[in-house]
């Protein structure tokens, strides 16, 4: 059985991390830099660097700051923002993250996730999926959630699989940022159907929400960005709580 993997998220916008509700209404969170090396020494499984602004600002990621964080950690670094060739990848690669996330891109051209894995290998490729119940159907999101398509949630998950993601990234919208729990119906749902590990995301708002959605397997990585940033929740202490419900975690 592997251990289940506790994520923080820099959500990035301007060269600082910030955090919303529901995509919106974003605040100052802090230093990339300096939250990034925090997180690498509390003992964060990995970590999870997101330019949400770039595809909208049509622009490519900012990778003087990926090279900065890269400096300070020694964990398992996901980049993702602004992300549509291999030559794009490749450059971020050099600049030291370990995995790259496409979302809006590989929309457009799902044939980039059969690229990237055949070029840098499936375990390189994470898709993240921003998804919103609309009249209780799970749709699609794009441009930083601004931008709803014709994709059910479950058939693109299994699309990108199929062509080849190493890893999903499931994000409620209307979970995010509310503090209210994850998903934990949807996230199950695609966990159950999948063969390829799924990141909840969206929502954590206490030590028992991780447990939740680890619960039956429902999640094979938690990912959460306000708690960990405003110091809510302590990577350490929630190990230590996960552990003691018996859910396997790397101390």
């Amino acid at each position: 059985m592997l251990t289940k993997r506790i994520i923080p998220c820099l959500d990035i916008k301007d060269g600082r991390t910030v955090k919303g509700i529901n995509f919106v209404n974003l605040i100052d969170a802090g230093d990339p830099v300096e939250l990034a090396a925090m997180y690498a020494r509390q003992g964060a499984d990995e970590l999870v660097f997101l330019d949400i602004t770039a595809t909208v600002e049509k622009r490519k990621t900012l990778i003087e700051l990926v090279k900065n964080i890269a400096r300070y950690v020694n964990i398992p670094f996901t980049v993702g923002g602004g992300i549509s060739t291999v030559e794009d990848v490749a450059l971020l690669l050099k600049s030291g993250a370990d995995k790259i996330s496409i979302n809006s891109s590989a929309v457009k051209n799902p044939n980039l996730i059969n690229e990237l894995a055949k070029e840098f290998g499936s375990q390189c490729v994470v898709v993240a999926i921003d998804t919103k119940e609309i009249e209780g159907k799970d749709i699609v999101h794009t441009h930083g959630g601004r931008t709803p398509t014709p994709l059910e949630t479950m058939t693109w998950a299994k699309e990108a699989q199929e062509r080849g993601a190493g890893e999903l990234l499931l994000t409620s919208m209307n979970h995010d940022g509310t503090k209210n729990g994850f998903a934990k119906k949807l996230t199950g749902k695609l966990t159950h159907h999948l063969q390829i590990p799924v990141i909840a995301s969206g929502g954590a708002g206490t030590m028992a929400h991780f447990a939740e959605i680890f619960e039956n397997d429902d999640a094979d990585a938690a990912l959460a960005a306000s708690v960990f940033h405003y110091r809510e929740i302590e990577i350490q202490a929630l190990k230590q709580f996960l552990k003691e419900k018996d859910i396997l975690v790397r101390l």
